[in-house]
């Protein structure tokens, strides 16, 4: 995969626009603040258990085409085998068609195709930026072993709604558009599914800036993804295709996915 993982209101090594939301309270009780070691080969075995609960590497792999909503303002068509996304924001009626290796494509706003050089790297540029960010919100789990992402094991925990977990903390060396970011995912300990992330807007923070729900799985083609979550934020309406028309990554034809 070539992808490396923008949001605050924040992201992961990233950064984007959503409405601003009052921060979770922060935990303080002896499960939130003692911290143990795991062995590095430890980590491995969780991440490798997360991969299987979500259905596996070869599924991960074999995935074609997927669409998805993201907080209700944009949607996204991601080809993955090619690497291509179509991103579409009802805002101002722009669409983007990027080919995220080569950032090549095509942009148009209020109708109207930019073609202007300078103004167009300009907007593939953004429209990569948008789909690093919605993209880590959807698929973050397979993303654990990207390079450029450290995982790290502190400790046994709870989440906010009670689910015992094993914290894992991810940090990043160069990836993505915010590397100062980190994160603490929450593994139920159970089921080995992320059931909460905590944002850090800045690595060297002790207390989350921002806490969501990973939460109501459902399979889509043999993969399990968190969607349509219970703080209604997030990715929703997440459709998977075996088959997509090139006209979606290449056309401003208006076409359906949501």
């Amino acid at each position: 995969m070539h992808t490396k993982p923008l949001l605050f209101c924040l992201l992961i090594s990233v950064s984007f626009n959503c409405k601003p939301q009052q921060d979770a309270p922060v935990r303080t009780d002896d499960a939130a603040t003692t911290q143990s070691k795991m062995p590095e080969g430890k980590v491995a075995q969780l991440l490798s258990k997360m991969s299987d609960a979500m259905g596996g590497t070869s599924q991960w792999d074999n995935l074609e085409y997927v669409s998805w909503t993201f907080f209700g303002a944009r949607h996204l068509v991601w080809d993955k085998k090619q690497n291509r996304v179509r991103i579409e924001s009802p805002k101002d009626s722009s669409i983007y068609l990027v080919n995220l290796d080569e950032l090549t494509g095509r942009y148009a706003a209020n109708g109207v195709e930019v073609t202007d050089e300078a103004a167009l790297s300009d907007n593939l540029k953004r429209g990569k930026s948008i789909w690093i960010n919605d993209m880590y919100w959807l698929f973050m789990p397979f993303k654990l072993t990207d390079p450029g992402v450290t995982v790290n094991y502190l400790r046994s925990d709870t989440t906010l709604t009670g689910v015992k977990a094993d914290v894992l903390e991810l940090l990043f060396d160069n990836v993505g558009d915010t590397p100062q970011n980190k994160y603490e995912i929450f593994v139920d300990q159970t089921d080995h599914l992320i059931k909460q992330w905590d944002f850090f807007k800045n690595a060297s923070q002790a207390t989350a800036s921002k806490k969501w729900p990973w939460d109501n799985y459902q399979d889509y083609s043999g993969i399990l993804l968190s969607a349509d979550r219970s703080d209604n934020g997030g990715p929703s309406n997440v459709r998977v295709y075996e088959h997509l028309d090139d006209k979606v990554f290449t056309s401003f034809e208006s076409f359906k996915f949501y």
